[in-house]
């Protein structure tokens, strides 16, 4: 299941990354949306997931590409996958660039009523096509059948690369490995008192503009402090194990690698995505800052306490 998406996100990497090579390129390639249609496909199928992705259009014109399996093996093999030629592809997405400065957002869309997109949530694609180098997109994602949705950035990669949007393969490898890391770390944490999806996100993405403030530069030590500083802020810091941290922090140091950090939009999107995250989940985030709140009262109280207990060497007792 896990390899669906990825197949139909390899296939629009091909053809994306073919016409990003053409000098031939129209003047509306940049804002032209951009459909991906996994091979696999039946005919009703097809049309259905073109209804799915294109209804926020209102009938404004997008193009289509066709995934398959053999582009599967030429754009994310080198990730560390195990396609074939023969290999399926189901899920789909459209990208449709929007003005500087509006970030990364994405929306995963139901298909015929369900969604068939059962893993990877919208903050899990976001992180991962910050890291991969995209800036300022609008991304829809559908299924019509149940997948778990890993691949599916493949053919947003593709497609973003159709526009002339030159992707960096190293990034990509990042992406994808941390679409892996964020997603595994959610599936075991499910239901667990304290832990939410968005929290995970919000600290990926707060410790990606943290790093970015130091640049390529950055050393190790310095990434694991970021990390500690975002787990406190988002209150993981006892919910996640330190197996998990750990993941966390290798997959930001591969991410430094990638050579993330030389863009000089990074830190400006890698913010824009915490804000995003922010507001989508208002109830969580408003929560934590809550007890944030009552948390620093309580360390007052506990200060002036300790205060008066040392200039008077005895217990004091607050009623």
């Amino acid at each position: 299941m896990k390899k669906f998406m990825a197949f139909l996100v390899a296939s629009i990497i091909a053809t994306g990354f073919s016409f990003a090579n053409k000098n031939t390129a129209k003047a509306d390639d940049d804002t032209t949306p951009v459909v991906t249609l996994g091979s696999s496909l039946t005919s009703s199928q097809k049309q259905g997931t073109i209804n799915t992705l294109t209804q926020s259009l209102n009938g404004a014109s997008y193009k289509t590409i066709t995934v398959t399996g053999s582009d599967l093996v030429k754009y994310l093999n080198p990730s560390g996958e195990t396609f074939t030629s023969s290999s399926g592809v189901w899920s789909s997405a459209m990208i449709q660039k929007t003005s500087s400065g509006s970030g990364i957002n994405v929306k995963i869309l139901n298909y015929n009523g369900s969604n068939n997109i059962t893993t990877i949530t919208a903050n899990q694609y976001k992180n991962a096509a910050l890291t991969a180098g995209i800036t300022d997109a609008n991304i829809y994602i559908t299924s019509a059948t149940p997948i778990d949705g890993s691949g599916a950035l493949a053919g947003i990669y593709a497609a973003y690369a159709q526009s002339g949007n030159t992707l960096n393969q190293s990034q990509v490898n990042a992406a994808q490995s941390e679409l892996n890391t964020l997603s595994s770390i959610t599936q075991d944490n499910k239901n667990k008192d304290g832990y939410s999806d968005a929290q995970l996100n919000n600290a990926v993405a707060g410790a990606k503009a943290d790093m970015a403030k130091y640049g390529s530069n950055i050393t190790n030590n310095q990434i694991t402090t970021i990390v500690n500083n975002q787990l406190e802020k988002n209150n993981l810091t006892n919910v996640i194990t330190n197996s998990q941290k750990q993941q966390i922090i290798n997959l930001l140091i591969t991410i430094k690698k990638s050579g993330a950090l030389n863009s000089n939009s990074f830190k400006e999107q890698a913010q824009k995505l915490s804000s995003q995250i922010q507001e989508g989940a208002k109830s969580i985030f408003n929560k934590l800052n809550s007890q944030d709140t009552k948390n620093w009262i309580q360390k007052v109280i506990d200060a002036v306490v300790n205060f008066f207990k040392g200039l008077f060497g005895g217990a004091i007792i607050l009623n």
